[in-house]
């Protein structure tokens, strides 16, 4: 078991010095929502965002300044460096939410996680009254969390490329599209830049205002979720509206070396890639039932039409692990409670792409795990003698060997137990089973779906259950384990 403190003092020294980097660069990024209170003439909004900007600036110079970079990061200083700046991001992007009085600091906490993870929960009771300035910062975040908030400082960070490639690897980006990791980082800003204008020229064509349309893009490539109004997306009951937000949750959710691939000319690769084997399927065979479903029941006047449109929407909505609603909390607690809900909650759990903004399992996952058992079927029916080919294609031919198999069931496990013990945490306080399992399973897949189970009045543990579960989601669980198996090894020490 390995501990802090047996870490090159060197090595730590980097740490701080990489800490006070990414401190300075979220107090930079705090004075862009200054503009927006300018231009919409929200002038108590302003100081705020200063104030907050100015702690975050004069601790990042402070530790920048005070710590050099003396060696270089192992991979387990990577992870800690990576699962504990997240926490860092959010605890200084909380500020200005506490600060302008809108929220109390674990609600702004709260708020600022569940944008930089691109849950999409949010502890605004009302978000039809939420300002211009504090919608353009939730969904910013949302932005900022969704291309990672390391990956975009490694597009300006200076350091050598053995740091950039475990800080790039810390944050749960595995696909390197260029041979430099730098240049990757600028490779995946640039296409993430590139689909942000189109999702605001469509929402424009769609009819929807300017303002909304920067929000709903940065909220749906990001498959963040935060909605401006408490309808979210139904508030515009507009179908062309609906089906940009569709097309866009879906290029965020999709993996971005396999984007790049495809915008080089290499079309074909999206059709090949396991993640569109195992996505569209799902899609598919989800918005079937889910809209099989709804027209059995009353709720639609048994019209096929409108409950396809529900259903698909709630569907894509949850596999892209985005969270934008067409159906209100109270909605899915009515017209989908029973196998409606089921479903949605598999495809939250299944989630997106790897390598994408989204969260869950990942379709790669998915994928190995059904090939996987192909294989062992094969393995039962051919001769010993048979030699099964265990490969897979994602973006290029992977070998899927016995280490690939294994960490690919640890992580479903791991997964899975975070899942049953957050449940259990949260049903002392919610009794309703079927509600629970669908609100745990929005936090730990980074969704935001909701049922309108939590809320700015639920309990301070519930609330720091859904907090810790959008983080370990985030992060996929390995950087957040290492920071726990390395606190409870100090501990046992003591």
């Amino acid at each position: 078991m390995y501990s802090i403190d047996k870490m090159k003092k060197g090595e730590i020294s980097s740490l701080f010095h990489y800490t006070g980097f990414m401190c300075i660069f979220i107090g930079l990024l705090m004075l862009l929502p200054i503009v927006v209170a300018v231009i919409y003439g929200e002038i108590k909004y302003i100081l705020p965002f200063v104030y907050s900007s100015l702690i975050s600036l004069v601790l990042g110079v402070s530790l920048f300044v005070g710590f050099k970079k003396k060696g270089d990061l192992s991979l387990r200083g990577a992870m800690i460096f990576s699962t504990v700046i997240w926490l860092i991001a959010s605890a200084l992007s909380a500020l200005p939410f506490y600060f302008s009085g809108d929220l109390s600091y674990i609600d702004g906490y709260f708020e600022a996680m569940s944008g930089y993870t691109t849950t999409g929960f949010s502890m605004y009771s009302n978000l039809n009254a939420v300002t211009y300035t504090m919608d353009f910062w939730r969904g910013f975040m949302q932005w900022l969390g969704g291309v990672g908030i390391i990956v975009l400082a490694l597009t300006v960070l200076s350091s050598p490329g053995v740091n950039l490639m475990r800080l790039y690897s810390a944050e749960g980006r595995e696909d390197r599209i260029l041979p430099s990791i730098r240049n990757t980082a600028r490779a995946i800003l640039k296409v993430y830049v590139l689909y942000t204008v189109i999702g605001f020229v469509l929402f424009i064509l769609a009819g929807m205002p300017v303002f909304d349309s920067v929000f709903y893009t940065f909220s749906a490539l990001s498959t963040g979720g935060f909605g401006m109004q408490n309808a979210s997306i139904a508030f515009y009951h507009n179908i062309w509206i609906e089906i940009v937000a569709m097309i866009i949750m879906i290029i965020g959710a999709t993996n971005f070396a396999l984007h790049y691939t495809v915008l080089t000319g290499h079309w074909k690769e999206y059709f090949k890639d396991i993640e569109t084997k195992v996505s569209w399927p799902l899609i598919i065979i989800g918005t079937i039932i889910v809209t099989v479903f709804l027209y059995n029941s009353p709720y639609y006047g048994h019209n096929i039409l409108l409950s396809l449109r529900y259903a698909i929407f709630q569907v894509i909505s949850a596999i892209t692990t985005t969270g934008l609603q067409t159906s209100s909390g109270p909605d899915i607690v009515n017209q989908y409670a029973g196998l409606g809900i089921f479903i949605l909650t598999l495809l939250m759990v299944i989630g997106a792409g790897s390598g994408s903004t989204g969260g869950g399992i990942k379709w790669i996952r998915i994928g190995i795990m059904v090939k996987s058992v192909w294989w062992e079927i094969k393995s039962f029916l051919l001769p010993q003698s048979a030699v099964i080919s265990h490969k897979v294609h994602h973006v290029k031919t992977i070998t899927a060997d016995e280490n690939l198999l294994r960490l690919t069931g640890l992580f479903v496990f791991v997964y899975l137990m975070v899942y049953v013990i957050s449940s259990i945490i949260v049903m002392f306080y919610y009794h309703n089973v079927s509600q629970v399992l669908f609100e745990v399973a929005s936090a730990v897949s980074n969704v935001g779906l909701t049922t309108s189970l939590i809320t700015t009045t639920s309990p301070v543990i519930v609330k720091l259950t859904f907090i810790a579960d959008m983080w370990i989601g985030r992060l996929e669980i390995w950087p957040v384990l290492l920071l726990v198996a390395i606190g409870v090894s100090n501990i046992i020490r003591k």
